[in-house]
Formats: structure tokens, C-alpha cells, sequence
């Protein structure tokens, strides 16, 4: 007989079943009642037996072939198979779905009906709710009837917590979710004392966003109410996170809510914050220094209610919403990276999102992509959406192609939590869940909180010009404390009393603040920087002498000649077999130094004296024109191996990795790194110079003008292949034009190298000198392999780096004309020069176009007689590269000199398309740099 339907699942529910008839026969259908009723006249088994009782003869299943009195073994089965599929579809069902009709808005919006959530999709009628089903696949049930079933299911998914988690191909992590959701049906048991510490810290939001508006009546603050939920949610993670052995939170937001984070979680005096807005220190922001009161970040340290101690840093962050979500990442890569926190346990991000911003800004794909990454991950953000279901005025339908702002984040193979922010408990839950997964398995989280935007995008919109149907629903609610006060006052858990005194000692505590603030004995006290930066120096350049950078020849030979090593059986690429023996002959003294020599020496000398080194970029282990090879593969097994890093040595790490094929998301990561890590040399490089401007947000927002708005250093470096030669109008320029237009005040550095040597210096004097800027720097591309753009291991060991070269084959005092360039232009020259035979022309090199005072000008052209003109001469067209930042800085006299230019024709594109046209315009700059009036 094939009984291979008898399995546990089917006995079970036969069982259940037959449980049921016992205690009332009229609770199964008819047919199962008649073959119960059988059973108990001894009609159910082959010898005649009877059992009647509560337990139910397992063998009574096995009927004799042919009986027709009774239900047969398989007809019986696949009925309860039948019912049990219909079930475990159901369950599938709600568990995929069941986010989509949970009360997760606090304004009750009607949202889609979803049918395959009801009992009768699956032919289901009332009466089968009281019928047996496995329930061995629910956590904290096993035998259960549909009904409870069903009822758990809406308990866990459909009230105030949908969960998207099914879209994860893990089913180990499916399952791990399932049963921390399911045994608890998403529920979190809190004590008084929790309930009241969520009570104080909506208080407090609460109070604060009402004592702003009170005071400072239309005055921008961009007001947290309508999700005032984000405090306790940040005070609940904070001490979550505390327990799991945290150290160190970097936290990122937009401007919304801000003002009211910053004084409820990070500590900031609430005098401070009345203080700007009272706008009562204006010398400190004449110039253009400072930023507004709701971009501004801060730090402080925290202790949970268990001792626990907690270092919490607030990025500061322009209009620019999303663009600080890689900043955040990078700046948490690097504490990790500081501290030795290779499990990425000990710090986390929390990046705190719009919902219009999170699904509409491309930068968020970005930084969920590096999330897993080996060069990026920091062990899982938790990412907190702070859904206001509208963007300025553009509704969701507007907004969006998906359903939620969320879906985004389905790319990875992590959970959405959507929550109803009026249900403070349920966040509390949410919270706990969505931490515990970051740790358990060190991914990204994501929670979604339910909310709205009381005001305007600012409090001087009327929000109800556009939206009158949302506006009138948000003027007919009452707060989230007072929805949360009521509800423990059912409870008992808390007397009115005690609520408002709560309240009434944070107003009193605020009316203090206000008139320390508006004190005339008020002093303002700036935001310290951090210990990790006392050592260095902002501001101006100081004047003094070039920074010494040179290291001693015998330790450059021994450095390269352990660059040119591999480990015994590693099998080099054929094609690259040449390149390490060339390296060899480098260290011998055989050959001079080429560009790759040159960096990667820069390289090791920094690693072998204790300083970190990280460069990322598209295609930088081999770099873009197969010039680097930072990182070989055995030609055999693929295996890497990566010079630089087994230096015998080397007393810090190098890191070199290929980014994803992004700029923004990449940029703003190695930005972020190079903010709490000041004593690495931090490089991002772009695969072209052109592609820079895709990241321009954080290059304009953050890199060249942080120090002027928020006080902050960085030392990133910024390397961008730069040059015409015939490639096109996007392979070509790196728009210098653009950096120099932003340069004051000595906040950035602007680097165009043209020798090994000198590119070698600018690294090194980038890493160890203590005057900390950016340094963007135009790199070659066809010197990468030029036979006159070498250096000597000499200049490495005795030189330092020059602002300008000086030129030194022609005799000074027969120059009628000096022509001032930089990059790979000055080889052009020069051949032309030689070819032509000219002794009258002498052409000085360009190495820094900024910071690069008069005197360096006037010291590089005293040799030459006053009568002989200066000319600049550049690739770019005349709109573009240095010619006007020249122009507008010296007019038509340069240390006294005539001062004219050359350059193409200006132009809406950098450069033509056609290889022939190029050649073209170049011998024609070429011309007229030897041209004399």
C-alpha cells in the first residue's frame, strides 16, 4: 500500500481534527464526521478495533483496499494536504503582503485592498477557521487551528508594523526573522520605567518644537512635528546599541528635525541654538564663514542607563539632503579603521532620511551599493526614514514609481521595517529587531517610520495650497505625545499628574536656556574639532620653506627593490614580467624613474614610517592606462598579491581598492574617511578627470568649502587624469577652471606635476607636513609612459617639491619672452623649442596653481630682463584652465611684466571629437608661443 502520504504534517492535522470531534462533532465538515462516527462503531479498520477517546488510532488510517463505506487512506490525506497547502499559501501570503495593510499611517490614508489576504482567496469560509492546520512553520505555535493561525499572522504583519523581508534569497535569514517576529507577534513587553523614559523623550521633542515656534514665530527650524517619534527612536537605538558594545555612533540628516536631535539626543545647550536664532553674533560669520543654525553637526558622549559609555558625532550637512549619507559611512570606516575594529562591531552609522530624498536622490543607491563591499562596509547602517509622505509639495504619486520610498532598498538582501510613528512602542520594537539583525548579521537595516509634516517645508509655507485633503487630516490630529499619554493613562502606567510635570520642567528648563542666550554676558564658545586633529594646522599657508620630503637613496633601492619581488610560485602575467624587471633596473641606478616608480615609492616610504595610505577608484589596483598593477593575479591560480603590503618594514597598512563605477557615492566616502583619520594619505582617483563632475555636490558643498562653514580639515587628495590628446570632448579635461574659481582663503590645494619626482614630493609633503588641505591634482596620462617624463633616484633623495621649475636650458640673459605652463604641454613646447632651435624663449613650469604667492612668481622670473613679456600658455580653451583665474588675479602685468595668453578659441565643450582637428589646434598654440611681437 503507498502510504507515502501519511507524514507527520498530515498526521497532525488528521489528528487536531479528530480532537475536535470528540469535544463537539459538529465542528468538522460532514464527511470527516461520518468517518469519525465509523471509527467509533469499529467500522475503521481491518480487525475490527475500536478507539474512542481523545487520542486518535493512527493505524485507523490504513483502510483495507476497496472500502467504501469510509473515506479512503488517500482521500483522506489529500484532503488534509489540500487545506494544509491552502493554509501554508495563506501564511506566504501574509508574510509577503501583510505590510500592505498594516496601520502603519498615523493618518489612516486608504490604501489598496490586497484580496490574497483574505481567508475566502483560498476558498476559506468561516466555518473552516475552527478546522486543524500544521502549524510547525510559525513560530510559537505548532498545533493550531486556521483561525489562530490567521490571527497571529494579522497580529505580527498587519498592525502597526508591515515588514518587507521576503524578498531575501537567504532562507536562514528568512527564517531568523520570521521567528523573532512571530514567537513575539511583534510585540515588545516594556516596563514602567521604559514606557516613561519614551514618554519623556516625546515630551521633550514635543515641547521643544512648541517652545521654537512660540518664541521665534516664522522663523525657519524646519520643525520635527508630525514625527516627533524620531527622538525616542534615537534614544532607544543609542542604548540598544550601547548594550551590544558599541563605542562610537556617526549619525547623518537632513535638516528637518535637526534642531530638535541636536538638542534632545546630542546634548547641544538649547542656549546655543536660541542664540542663532537670534542671529546675535554677526562678526563671527562676516565673509561668508559659518553656516546656518539647521546645517551644523556636533559632538558628545553618552552613557546609557547601564554604564555604558558612547561617543555620538553629527555630521554636518548642507541643503544637499542625501549627499552626507557616504560621508557618514567613510568617516565610521576610518574610526574602525583607527581603532583595529575589523569585526566592525564597535561603531555604527545611523543615517536619518527623507522619504522624497531616500527613493529620489541617486547618491542612496550609491551608498547602499558600497554597503557589502570589502573596501567600504562598516558593518551595517541602520537607516531611518523619517516619512513625512510628501516632498516640499510633491505627493508620492509625483514622486515615485514604487510603492514605497523604501523599495530601493530591496536591492539588498535586508529587511524594511515600516512603522506607525504614533505607536511608540511598536518603534521601540522595530528598533530592538532591525539592531539585533545589523548584528547578527552585519548588514544594513532599514526603518521606515510612519509620520507627517505638521507645517510647511518650512514654517513660512502654507502646505494647504497644494495639498488641502492631507492638510486637513494632519490639522485634526493630536500630537504623538498626547496620543502616547492617553494610551498609558488607559494603561495606568503613568498619572496625569506625573505627565505634567514632565512637561512643565521642560518648559522651565527652555525659558532658562532663552535668557542665557539672550544674556549680554552670553560668550560664544566654539564646537572643539576632536584630540585627532590638535596636531595639525588650519587657515592660512604658513610662510616658510618647502616641507622637506626627501628619503635617503638606500632606502628608496631597498623599498623599490622589494616592490619588484614576488613570493616564490607566484606566477606573474607574462606581459607584466617586463614591468617588474624594469622596476629593477630602477632600483640599480640602470633606468630613471617613471611615473608608477615614482607614486608607488611615494607609497611605501609613508607606509614604512607609520602613515596609512588608502586610494580607491575605478580601476586603480591596475590604474586606468595599465600603468599602476598595485595588485597582480597570478597568471595561474588568479591568486593576488599586492606589493605594497608586504613591505618587511612597514609600520602602518595600505589599502588600494577598485571602486563600484561611481563617483559621488565613492568621493564622498574617501572625503568622509579623511575626516577622522588626518594622519593617512587619503586618494580618490577618477577613472578620467572629466568624469569629476558628477560628484560635484560634494566637492562644492563639502571638500572646498568645509573649513569656511564648519571648521572642518581634510587632507584628501583628489587625483584626475587631465590632458588633450585628440580623446574627445569627456576625456580630456578635468575642468581646472572649476577648482581654481573656488580657491580663497588657502582652502584647497591645485596640483599640475611634470615629472615623477615631483609628483613624488607632492604626496609625501601632502602626507607629513601638518598644514591640512585638500589637494586636487591633474594627472597625466600620456607621461605615464613619456621618455622625458623621468626622474633620477637622486631628485627622490635630495629634492623637494617646487611650485615652479625653473629652466635651465637657455641663458637667462638672452630670453625675450617667458612662457609659463604646466602639465604635459611643457614636453611640446620644449621639443618645439629644440627643433626650432630658439635661445630666446625660456619656459618656466607651473608645478602649483594655488596656493601660489606673488613672490614665487617675481623669484621665478628676476633671472629674465624686464623688457622680455610673460605668456601662459594652455590646451584648454581660452574659457577654461588657468588663463582667467591668471587673468583676473594679474590683469595685463605680471611682476611688472607685459602678461598676455595663449590658449584655443573659448568654446561651450572642452575639446573636439576629431583626432585630426586636435592635432590642428595644437600646433597652431604651439605657433603662437613662439610668435614675438
Amino acid at each position: 500500500m503507498d502510504t507515502s502520504w501519511s507524514n507527520p504534517e498530515s498526521l497532525a492535522f488528521v489528528e487536531g481534527l479528530y480532537s475536535d470531534f470528540v469535544a463537539d462533532p459538529d465542528s468538522v465538515g460532514p464527511e470527516w464526521r461520518r468517518y469519525f462516527e465509523a471509527l467509533a462503531n469499529g467500522n475503521g479498520n481491518g480487525n475490527g478495533r475500536t478507539r474512542v477517546g481523545p487520542s486518535f488510532p493512527r493505524w485507523s488510517l490504513f483502510n483495507p483496499p476497496g472500502s467504501t463505506a469510509l473515506p479512503t487512506a488517500h482521500g483522506v490525506a489529500r484532503e488534509a494536504a489540500e487545506l494544509q497547502d491552502r493554509a501554508d499559501q495563506m501564511v506566504r501570503a501574509y508574510r509577503v503582503r501583510g505590510h500592505a495593510v498594516a496601520k502603519i499611517d498615523p493618518l489612516d490614508l486608504p490604501r489598496a485592498p490586497q484580496p490574497e489576504l483574505e481567508p475566502s482567496f483560498y476558498g476559506f469560509s468561516e466555518r473552516d477557521l475552527g478546522r486543524r492546520v500544521s502549524a510547525q512553520r510559525i513560530a510559537g505555535l505548532n498545533d493550531a487551528t486556521l483561525g489562530q493561525v490567521l490571527a497571529l499572522l494579522k497580529q505580527t504583519y498587519c498592525r502597526s508594523i508591515g515588514v518587507q523581508f521576503m524578498h531575501i534569497t537567504d532562507l536562514a535569514v528568512q527564517r531568523w526573522l520570521q521567528d523573532r517576529m512571530e514567537s513575539a507577534q511583534n510585540r515588545l513587553a516594556l516596563s514602567r520605567v521604559e514606557q516613561l523614559r519614551i514618554l519623556t523623550k516625546l515630551t521633550d521633542a514635543v515641547i521643544f518644537e512648541e517652545f521654537i515656534q512660540r518664541k521665534y514665530l516664522g522663523a525657519k527650524s524646519f520643525s520635527l512635528e508630525g514625527s516627533e517619534s524620531l527622538v525616542p527612536l534615537l534614544d532607544l537605538a543609542i542604548e540598544h546599541l550601547g548594550a551590544q558594545g558599541a563605542q562610537e555612533i556617526v549619525l547623518a540628516m537632513a535638516h528637518r528635525g535637526r534642531l530638535n536631535v541636536l538638542a534632545n539626543i546630542l546634548g547641544k545647550n538649547a542656549r546655543q541654538i536660541f542664540r542663532e536664532f537670534e542671529d546675535a553674533d554677526p562678526e563671527l560669520h562676516l565673509g561668508g564663514r559659518g553656516d546656518v543654525k539647521y546645517h551644523k553637526g556636533y559632538s558628545s558622549d553618552w552613557t546609557t542607563s547601564a554604564g555604558a559609555k558612547i561617543h555620538l558625532s553629527l555630521c554636518f550637512n548642507p541643503s544637499h539632503l542625501e549627499f552626507v549619507n557616504p560621508v557618514a559611512q567613510g568617516r565610521m570606516r576610518a574610526k574602525q579603521d583607527r581603532f583595529g575594529d575589523r569585526e566592525r562591531a564597535k561603531g555604527v552609522v545611523i543615517l536619518i532620511h527623507g522619504d522624497a530624498a531616500f527613493i529620489g536622490e541617486g547618491v542612496v543607491q550609491e551608498s547602499l551599493n558600497l554597503s557589502e563591499l570589502a573596501g567600504y562596509t562598516t558593518g551595517g547602517t541602520v537607516h531611518v526614514v523619517v516619512n513625512n509622505q510628501i516632498g516640499f509639495t510633491t505627493g508620492s504619486e509625483q514622486s515615485r514609481s514604487t510603492q514605497y520610498c523604501t523599495d530601493i532598498a530591496k536591492m539588498l538582501q535586508i529587511p524594511i521595517f515600516h512603522v506607525n510613528g504614533e505607536d511608540p512602542e511598536a518603534v521601540a520594537q522595530v528598533v530592538r529587531l532591525a539592531l539585533d539583525f545589523r548584528r547578527e548579521f552585519r548588514r544594513d537595516v532599514v526603518i521606515d517610520v510612519w509620520g507627517y509634516r505638521r507645517r510647511g517645508h518650512n514654517e513660512g509655507d502654507e502646505p494647504s495650497f497644494t495639498d488641502p485633503v492631507l492638510y486637513a487630516a494632519i490639522a485634526r490630529r493630536k500630537n504623538s505625545r498626547e496620543g502616547y499619554l492617553e494610551h498609558l493613562l488607559t494603561l495606568g502606567e503613568v498619572t496625569r499628574a506625573e505627565a505634567d510635570e514632565i512637561a512643565d520642567r521642560r518648559r522651565a528648563a527652555l525659558e532658562e536656556e532663552l535668557s542665557l542666550a539672550r544674556s549680554s554676558e552670553y560668550v560664544y564658545v566654539k564646537e572643539p574639532v576632536g584630540a585627532i586633529w590638535d596636531d595639525f594646522v588650519r587657515g592660512p599657508e604658513p610662510d616658510e620653506p618647502e616641507f622637506a620630503s626627501a628619503v635617503p637613496r638606500e632606502r628608496l633601492v631597498e623599498l623599490l627593490t622589494s616592490l619588484s619581488s614576488v613570493p616564490p610560485g607566484f606566477q606573474v602575467h607574462p606581459k607584466l614580467t617586463r614591468l617588474l624587471e624594469t622596476r629593477m633596473e630602477m632600483a640599480r641606478g640602470e633606468r630613471e624613474l617613471d611615473w608608477s616608480a615614482a607614486e608607488a615609492l611615494a607609497f611605501a616610504t609613508l607606509v614604512v614610517d607609520g602613515r596609512r595610505v588608502r586610494l580607491t577608484g575605478q580601476d586603480s589596483e591596475r590604474g586606468t592606462f595599465s600603468h599602476r598593477h598595485a595588485v597582480l593575479h597570478d597568471y595561474a591560480t588568479g591568486a593576488q598579491h599586492v606589493p605594497l603590503a608586504h613591505l618587511a618594514r612597514a609600520r602602518a597598512p595600505i589599502e588600494i581598492h577598485n571602486s563600484p563605477l561611481s563617483e559621488t557615492g565613492v568621493l564622498g566616502f574617501e572625503y568622509g574617511y579623511s575626516l577622522d583619520f588626518p594622519e593617512a594619505l587619503v586618494l580618490w582617483e577618477a577613472q578620467f578627470g572629466d568624469f569629476v563632475n558628477v560628484a560635484q555636490p560634494i566637492i562644492d558643498q563639502f571638500i572646498v568649502s568645509a573649513e569656511d562653514k564648519w571648521n572642518r580639515l581634510s587632507g584628501l587628495v583628489m587625483l584626475l587624469p587631465h590632458g588633450f590628446e585628440g580623446q574627445g570632448p569627456e576625456h580630456s579635461s578635468a575642468r581646472l577652471e572649476r577648482f581654481l574659481s573656488q580657491c580663497a582663503d588657502d582652502n584647497i590645494q591645485v596640483a599640475n606635476c611634470t615629472t615623477p619626482a615631483q609628483y613624488y614630493h607632492l604626496l609625501r609633503r601632502q602626507a607629513l607636513r601638518p598644514w591640512r588641505k585638500p589637494l586636487v591634482v591633474m594627472t597625466p596620462k600620456s607621461l605615464l609612459r613619456h621618455p622625458r617624463a623621468t626622474s633620477t633616484l637622486e631628485e627622490l633623495a635630495t629634492g623637494r617639491f617646487q611650485r615652479i621649475l625653473p629652466d635651465a636650458r637657455v641663458a637667462a640673459k638672452d630670453v625675450r619672452r617667458v612662457l609659463l605652463v604646466s602639465g604635459k604641454l611643457f614636453y611640446e613646447l620644449d621639443e618645439k623649442r629644440e627643433a626650432d632651435g630658439r635661445k630666446d624663449v625660456a619656459i618656466l613650469r607651473v608645478e602649483q596653481y594655488y596656493p601660489l604667492a606673488d613672490a614665487a612668481f617675481a623669484a621665478a622670473l628676476a633671472p629674465y630682463p624686464k623688457n622680455a613679456n610673460v605668456v601662459w600658455v594652455q590646451e584648454e580653451p581660452e574659457n577654461m584652465g588657468a588663463w582667467s583665474f591668471w587673468r583676473v588675479r594679474f590683469g595685463e602685468r605680471l611682476a611688472g611684466r607685459a602678461f598676455s595668453g595663449i590658449s584655443r578659441r573659448a568654446s561651450a565643450s572642452t575639446a573636439t571629437g576629431s583626432g585630426a582637428s586636435h592635432k590642428i589646434e595644437q600646433a597652431e598654440i604651439l605657433k603662437l608661443a613662439f610668435e614675438l611681437a
